[in-house]
């Protein structure tokens, strides 16, 4: 008999329409490897509907606050139904951009100078020499997210919004000029490199995450082997350090302006890679000889509770 596969997907949080797309994607992929699935658009209610439903496994596809921040994943875990992806206390770790810096760097991996200001403080002056990025703590998708460039001579106006919505603790950090790489970890092997070229955007936005076009994956990342090497070294040691379980994904930047000796810096990982249409972590598996359903099928056999 097949597995009863619940797909979580939805919820409340900015995320939800990539989460959708991710649910549904997902959905259908689990469909076509034979799983019984039923897909679940998750209200306030869900434990309930879970308590109910009683599927053998649960895909989380959900984004942001609720879905990786280790809220979900104590419901699943109270419920005692085996769920993908990492556990309570990584998920909260990793959603955290500031604690997640504070142990990759405690395991050597390399990250950007920062420091954690209030918004008033931030809009009032230059909180670091330019060029700087200014981040919300504990958002995914690139929301909230501020450059501030050479010949910028005030701080981000909108960080004066009445409407400003991602938090009044911000991180302020170092921009790190050149290339836009990410590593996807599976299980235990760092997959292939991968490099991001943004087309037509300033840097990796949501629409050049999320929009056909909007970005073109490179993989394996044309760099030279030691610093792929490099990467890959970095993302499992961070992905091992915060606890991460299944599949997850690191993001980097590196400067090339030195070559092989040029500076490769750690920014967050990702403890529920997008499973989107245009996502990365599915193009990545491909460039190995997984299929879609192939990979969502090894991280269905990967659940569990207590992760």
């Amino acid at each position: 008999m097949p597995k009863h596969v619940a797909v979580l997907m939805g919820g409340w949080s900015s995320e939800r329409p990539v989460s959708l797309s991710s649910g549904n994607a997902c959905a259908a992929a689990l469909e076509s490897a034979g799983f019984t699935v039923t897909k679940i658009d998750v209200d306030r209610d869900v434990g309930q509907v879970l308590g109910q439903l009683r599927p053998d496994v649960v895909f989380n596809a959900l984004h942001g606050p609720f879905g990786e921040d280790g809220t979900i994943q104590g419901i699943l875990e109270y419920l005692e139904i085996p769920y993908t992806h990492s556990g309570v206390l990584a998920s909260a770790l990793a959603m955290n951009k500031v604690k997640a810096k504070t142990v990759a760097k405690a395991a050597g991996v390399p990250v950007a100078e920062a420091k954690v200001l209030e918004r008033r403080v931030i809009a009032e002056k230059h909180a670091m020499p330019v060029p700087y990025v200014v981040k919300p703590i504990a958002e995914g998708s690139s929301f909230g997210v501020l450059i501030v460039r050479e010949d910028q001579a005030h701080p981000p106006q909108q960080l004066h919004a009445a409407d400003w919505t991602f938090g009044e603790m911000l991180l302020v950090e170092r921009f790190i000029p050149g290339r836009e790489l990410t590593c996807a970890v599976m299980g235990d092997v760092a997959l292939p490199v991968c490099e991001i070229a943004t087309e037509g955007h300033a840097f990796y936005d949501y629409d050049s995450k999320y929009l056909p076009g909007g970005s073109v994956h490179k993989i394996p990342a044309p760099l030279p082997p030691s610093i792929a090497r490099k990467v890959q070294d970095y993302a499992l040691a961070a992905h091992r350090a915060v606890g991460c379980r299944g599949v997850s994904r690191s993001d980097f930047r590196y400067d090339d302006r030195g070559g092989e000796n040029g500076e490769v810096i750690w920014l967050e990982i990702n403890t529920q890679p997008g499973m989107t249409p245009t996502s990365l972590v599915p193009d990545i598996a491909r460039a190995v000889g997984h299929s879609f359903p192939e990979l969502l099928t090894w991280m269905v056999e990967d659940a569990s509770c207590r992760r």
